[in-house]
């Protein structure tokens, strides 16, 4: 409970949480920060299991590591989420992607559809970004968990598909009626203008 009113006043950079919490459960508390904050999670886990891992995502965890893990794993880990979520280098570059309706500005981490902002986590912002500046391509999903999560593709991970699915229904479709993404059956997933050509 001291981390959680820590987190609360102080407005970290990023959180490494353990869910063996001697107080309170670690999917509990992670529910109670993403009450309060969008701060970037990360979860360290003894549990290993697919199904758990995809809980604690759509929980709201950007990333997880599992244990046992080595230091330059979960430094790794926190130097590619602090990069994704609004380091300063290359941001005053890079441009706002429109396609259609969607805009996405990565200098002030924002993205609207028709003018309405969509409120995003770090991890849905970065995935939707590549897309969008890839519009019109099919992306596999082992492009985008090496790029987006900087993560080896395990050929069984359920990552991208989860928050595919969120980014879904927040831009209002879903996988039967799609708008913006489109699934490419065996080979990955597209976004696209849903009024034209991308």
């Amino acid at each position: 409970m001291e981390g959680l009113r820590e987190v609360a006043q102080h407005r970290p950079d990023i959180v490494v949480l353990d869910l063996g919490l001697p107080d309170v459960d670690g999917a509990a508390a992670l529910r109670m920060m993403r009450g309060d904050s969008d701060v970037p999670v990360i979860v360290a886990t003894a549990r290993s299991g697919e199904a758990n891992v995809i809980r604690l995502l759509n929980a709201g965890a950007d990333d997880y590591v599992v244990k046992p893990y080595g230091a330059s794993q979960i430094d790794a880990r926190i130097r590619a989420i602090l990069r994704r979520s609004g380091g300063p280098a290359g941001a005053p570059h890079d441009p706002a992607v429109t396609v259609g309706g969607l805009r996405i500005d990565p200098r002030t981490r924002v993205a609207t559809v028709e003018g309405t902002r969509l409120d995003l986590t770090p991890r849905e912002f970065e995935l939707l970004h590549y897309l969008a500046v890839r519009a019109g391509e099919v992306v596999s999903k082992r492009e985008l968990l090496t790029e987006v999560w900087q993560l080896p593709f395990t050929g069984a991970d359920k990552t991208v598909d989860v928050h595919l699915s969120w980014l879904r229904r927040k831009l209002g479709e879903t996988a039967q009626e799609p708008r913006y993404l489109h699934t490419v059956r065996r080979v990955g997933v597209r976004l696209v203008d849903p009024d034209g050509a991308s």
